[in-house]
This record gives structure tokens, C-alpha cells and sequence, in this order.
């Protein structure tokens, strides 16, 4: 469903979607009330949704959208600038998907088609999938499949302390990582690295509210910053945050990088996790929240062989089960939970690890 009070923008996002044999569109709406009362009648798979409209707006609307009985996945289509971004953030921490730019006319290109349609496929597929196990012909529900098991690593995790968490997220990964970090009290005591694909101008927004569910300040990223115990470092939206061990001291230092990631992501999680590993000699924790495509599973097999532990968030309560997916089919993941469970699992981890080590001496 595309939900715009533009008829330009609801027009050339039809044609756009009607370009692609796979995709149906179940209605178009110039406001979010309308948009909720058709949703209502003729559910969808994902929702095209503008925050700001007349009326109550897409923000004010958009927890009665994810309401609705098809349960919709809801892209965003917003402007980035500073409202737009604060807007923006604010439907994603409330669990819309993924964002998408609004371009200026003339912006409507091949590329941007490309793009639309890609995320489209993207934050569908889940709904393709459940319909494949809701039953045949006749409507009657299948027997709902166990749930999946997959490898674990061949080598456990370190029993020390990790010296550092760094956490991986992108398409529907903002809301995934509220619900975990509310589960790590204020006085959590280890450093945490943030690496969450978003435009650069989003970053300082995002920072905030970051800040807002750990109950303590949050950074972003620079060269020579400390992670000193529970400060938290968000990756800058124009490089990777990696980590290095200062010679003399034996701090760890942030170092922001800008060479070409495999994933193609700017910043990447694969270089964060892959720096903890010689950094920290394995001992950190790294969890990989919702998102499209594969990052992150280079760094977390890095971490794996070096000793350290991967976690990563279960399909059934991801936007995209790309990132996560990819790092548990590859065998890397300790642990395969919803955000609440992993942020239980961080907290006992770090207060086990301590308790050893105080055992120990």
C-alpha cells in the first residue's frame, strides 16, 4: 500500500511497483486515516508510508498501521533533513523497517526504481515465507514447522570477561536494538560499539536516542577515543568504527577507517568485529541484529576463531533475516533469540565471566 498526500509521488510509486510482475499493490491513500481504515479491510504485505501528511501523519498513525491484521512491514519514504531525520528515527525506534529518501523532482531515476523495489522484496519476503506454511487450497493452517536448529561453533566462546560488546544492525534493526539495550542497566559495566547502517545526517539523531534507552551518553566514533568502561560509540555515517590496542598503555582505542568493506556498506559491522578479534584476542561479544544482505558474517567468523562469541537475533522477530541469518547458517552463533532474550543473554555473559574470573583469584 502506498500512503502519500502527494498525488505525484502516490503516481510514480505505483508505476514503479506495477513494473515488477511479483508485487501487487493493495491500495494507495492520501492520509494515514484512510490508510488504516482500507488496511483494515485489504491487508498488506508492506507499507510505502509519508510522516508528514495532513491530519494525524504517518508518525501518529503508524502503531495502528503495524496493528493492522496483515501486521505490514512499513518503509518509510522521508527527506533527509533534520526534522525529516528526527521524524525518521522516531518510526523506526517504533518499529517501522527500513527508510527510504523522498527525492526532489527529476530524482525519480532507474537507480532510485531499483532501489524501492529491492527494499520492497526485502521487508516481503518474511510475509512470503509465513504464507508458504499457512496451509493449501483449502485455507486450513499447516502444522507450523518446528523451529530451526543450526550449528553452533566447534569452539566455545572464551570464559573470560569480554573487554568489549559490539552490536551490528541495519532494515529493522534501530527498533530490535531499543529492545536490547533497555535490558542492560545503566551501570552496565562494558564499553558498547554501535555500527547501524543509516545516512551520515541521521547519525547525531540516532546518537540521542541511543542515549535515551541506555539511560547514559552516547558518541560517535573518532579517532583516539577511548572505549573506557561503559561508554558507548556509535559508528560515524562516513566510516567504519574499528578498534586497535594503544602500544604502552594496552587501552583500546577507536580508529575510523574508510577503505572499501565486502558488504559494500559504509560503515560496515565486518570490519568492527574483525578488529575486536586482534584486538581483544577474542575476548569480546559481537550480536548481529535485523538487516538486508550479509554484513557482518566476515567479522564474526573472525571473532569466532579467535575465541570470541557471536549472538544473533531470530527470524521471527526480524524485519530482514539477512544479517542475522547469514552469521547462524554459517555456524557462528552462540545463541539465535529475539533482542530481549540477547539482551538477557549480554548481562548474564558479562556477570558469569565477571563472577569466574573474582573465583579465580
Amino acid at each position: 500500500m502506498i500512503v502519500d498526500d502527494s498525488l505525484t509521488v502516490r503516481t510514480i510509486f505505483k508505476r514503479m511497483i506495477d513494473s515488477d510482475p511479483a508485487l501487487v499493490i493493495a491500495g494507495t491513500a492520501a492520509s494515514a486515516e484512510r490508510a488504516i481504515a482500507q488496511l483494515s479491510e485489504t491487508p498488506a504485505d508492506v507499507v510505502l508510508l509519508d510522516l508528514e501528511m495532513p491530519g494525524i501523519g504517518g508518525l501518529g498513525a503508524l502503531p495502528a498501521i503495524l496493528a493492522t491484521t496483515g501486521r505490514p512491514q512499513v518503509l518509510v519514504v522521508s527527506s533527509l533533513t533534520v526534522d525529516g531525520a528526527e521524524h525518521t528515527l522516531a518510526a523506526l525506534q517504533m518499529g517501522a523497517a527500513d527508510t527510504l529518501l523522498k527525492p526532489r523532482p527529476g530524482g525519480f531515476t532507474e537507480d532510485y526504481r531499483a532501489a524501492l523495489l529491492g527494499k520492497i522484496r526485502a521487508l516481503g519476503s518474511r510475509a512470503t515465507e509465513s504464507a508458504g506454511e499457512s496451509g493449501g487450497e483449502s485455507g486450513a493452517p499447516a502444522a507450523r514447522s518446528p523451529a530451526p536448529s543450526f550449528p553452533r561453533p566447534l569452539r566455545a566462546g572464551r570464559t573470560a570477561r569480554p573487554e568489549a560488546i559490539a552490536i551490528g544492525a541495519s532494515t529493522g534493526g534501530i527498533h530490535a536494538l531499543g529492545l536490547l539495550l533497555r535490558r542492560l542497566a545503566a551501570d552496565f559495566p562494558l564499553p558498547l560499539l554501535i555500527t547501524q547502517h543509516l545516512p551520515a545526517s541521521f547519525i547525531p539523531v540516532f546518537a540521542r536516542q541511543v542515549e535515551t534507552a541506555c539511560g547514559r551518553p552516547a558518541e560517535i566514533a573518532e579517532d583516539g577515543l577511548a572505549l573506557t568502561p561503559g561508554r558507548i560509540v556509535i559508528a560515524p555515517g562516513h566510516g567504519h568504527l574499528t578498534v586497535r590496542r594503544q602500544t604502552g598503555t594496552g587501552a583500546l582505542v577507536c580508529r575510523i577507517g574508510t577503505e572499501p568493506a565486502a558488504s559494500g556498506c559504509m560503515p560496515s559491522v565486518d570490519p568492527m568485529l574483525a578488529s575486536l578479534a586482534a584486538a581483544c584476542e577474542g575476548r569480546a561479544l559481537g550480536v548481529i541484529l535485523s538487516g538486508m544482505g550479509r554484513d557482518g558474517v566476515i567479522g564474526a567468523q573472525a571473532l569466532v576463531d579467535a575465541g570470541g562469541t557471536i549472538y544473533a537475533q531470530d527470524a521471527d522477530s526480524s524485519a530482514v533475516w539477512g544479517m542475522p541469518g547469514a552469521v547462524a547458517r554459517a555456524g557462528l552463533a552462540s545463541l539465535v533469540a529475539p533482542p530481549e532474550q540477547l539482551g538477557d543473554a549480554v548481562l548474564a555473559k558479562a556477570a558469569a565471566a565477571a563472577a569466574t574470573a573474582t573465583a579465580l583469584r
